[in-house]
C-alpha cells in the first residue's frame, strides 16, 4: 500500500557511500568507484565486513580495458561476489599457456602475444540483480533483471531476466515469474521510476503482486 499522501514521501540518497548509519561493511558502488571502465546505477551496494571500499581492486579482477563492467541499479552484492575481466585470459592455441612476456627481460619484446586475445566484450548485469555470498562472475557474461545468483556460484553463461542461478558452473534453476509476468515486469520497469513516486510505492515494489505494481506505476 502507498504512504499516507499528506506525508512528504522523501527518498533516500543515492549519493552517500555508507547507507546505513554505523555499518561501514554496506558501501553504494555509484559514488564509491572511479574507474571509467566499470559503471553502476543507483543503490546498487556492495556488502563486506573487511573492507567494502576496496571493491574495484579487490572485487573487479584483471581489469585492464576496454571492456567495461557495466552494473545496473539497485543490485545487491553479498560479501565476496568477484568479477573476472578478459585481462585473466591466456593463449590457448600454442603449447603453453604461460604469460612469460610479463616476466620482463628480453621476454617482453614478445608482448604482441599476449596483446589482443580475444574476449566476450563487456560484463553487463541488469536491474534488480542479487548476489549471494562468493558468486564469482566470468568474463563477459550477461546477467538478466531481477535475477538471482546463488552463493558459491561461478557463472560462465548468461542468466535470463528473473531466473535463479546456482553451481559450478551456475544452471538455471527456475524462473523467478511466468513468461507473462516477467514481460510485465519487464515493461513498469520499476528501477527508472522517479524516486519520489517509488518512495511512496516500496511496498509494492517489494511484496506486492505485479498486479500491485501496474496499479502503483506512475501514470503516463
Amino acid at each position: 500500500m502507498p504512504l499516507d499522501p499528506a506525508v512528504p514521501a522523501v527518498p533516500a540518497d543515492p549519493t552517500v557511500l555508507h547507507p546505513m548509519p554505523g555499518q561501514s561493511r554496506v558501501v553504494l558502488l555509484k559514488p564509491l568507484v572511479t574507474s571509467p571502465l566499470i559503471e553502476v546505477g543507483e543503490f546498487s551496494y556492495y556488502d563486506d565486513p573487511d573492507d567494502a571500499t576496496a571493491f574495484e581492486t579487490r572485487n573487479v579482477l584483471y581489469h585492464y580495458g576496454p571492456e567495461k563492467l557495466v552494473i545496473g541499479k539497485f543490485c545487491a552484492l553479498g560479501e565476496g561476489t568477484r568479477f573476472i575481466m578478459n585481462g585473466a585470459n591466456h593463449r590457448m592455441d600454442g603449447p603453453s599457456t604461460f604469460p612469460f612476456p610479463i616476466m620482463g627481460g628480453s621476454w617482453a619484446d614478445h608482448f604482441d602475444l599476449i596483446s589482443g586475445l580475444p574476449g566476450r566484450g563487456d560484463t553487463v548485469v541488469g536491474n534488480d540483480v542479487w548476489f549471494g555470498y562468493r558468486t564469482l562472475v566470468m568474463p563477459g557474461v550477461r546477467i538478466g533483471h531481477g535475477a538471482v545468483i546463488a552463493s558459491g556460484s561461478v557463472v560462465v553463461d548468461d542468466v535470463p531476466d528473473y531466473g535463479i542461478v546456482g553451481g559450478n558452473p551456475a544452471r538455471l534453476l527456475r524462473r523467478r515469474f511466468s513468461d507473462e509476468d516477467i514481460a510485465r515486469l519487464l515493461e513498469l520497469a520499476w528501477w527508472d521510476w522517479p524516486l519520489e513516486h517509488l518512495t511512496r510505492h516500496v511496498p509494492a515494489v517489494m511484496s506486492g503482486s505485479v498486479a500491485d505494481l501496474e496499479a502503483a506505476a506512475p501514470q503516463a
